[in-house]
């Protein structure tokens, strides 16, 4: 099954606080799902494309990358922002970093700390705060901190799919 593209993806956020817990969990394990899952590809085959789509470690850099709009976006919270900001959907900053030239071990300590920067600073949000509103740009859905935690959950396993993926099509 091929994987959808995520800008073409929909989401439904009509949780409740209770799945809260289990979300942070999600993003607190995925450092060490993200590093399982590299650990055993050979190196040569981390940085290979294919028909111009992101090597293995692009897309974990991408994750590392992403983290800075998480957080920007917590702070669009804290400061009550009617919208949240924007990602920039062309990824210039994943394509303009050349991840292939660093170590694979450098991004996923890089990714780690943003990551527990992420978790610590949603897990010390205040529960009115969690349940703030805010627009979504690109979605057009006002969504609450606890979404947004969602959100990244997602996009998180949406790039663990696409390196399992890529890693099947270039050991064919």
């Amino acid at each position: 099954m091929q994987i959808k593209d995520w800008f073409s993806r929909k989401f439904d956020f009509e949780r409740s606080g209770e799945v809260f817990p289990g979300t942070l969990e999600r993003l607190r394990g995925t450092p060490v799902r993200l590093e399982e899952l590299v650990k055993t590809i050979p190196p040569e085959l981390l940085t290979k494309r294919i028909e111009e789509k992101w090597s293995i470690q692009e897309q974990v850099g991408h994750l590392g990358d992403i983290e800075e709009l998480h957080l920007g976006r917590l702070d669009d919270y804290l400061a009550r922002s009617k919208a949240v900001r924007p990602a920039d959907s062309a990824n210039l900053k994943t394509k303009g970093a050349n991840h292939n030239c660093n170590s694979i071990q450098t991004l996923l300590t890089a990714f780690r700390s943003a990551r527990l920067q992420l978790v610590t600073s949603l897990e010390n949000m205040a529960g009115d705060l969690l349940e703030f509103y805010s627009l979504h740009p690109r979605l057009q859905v006002q969504m609450r901190p606890l979404d947004m935690a969602f959100f990244a959950a997602e996009h998180d396993e949406h790039h663990l799919a696409k390196i399992t993926e890529t890693y099947r099509s270039l050991t064919k």
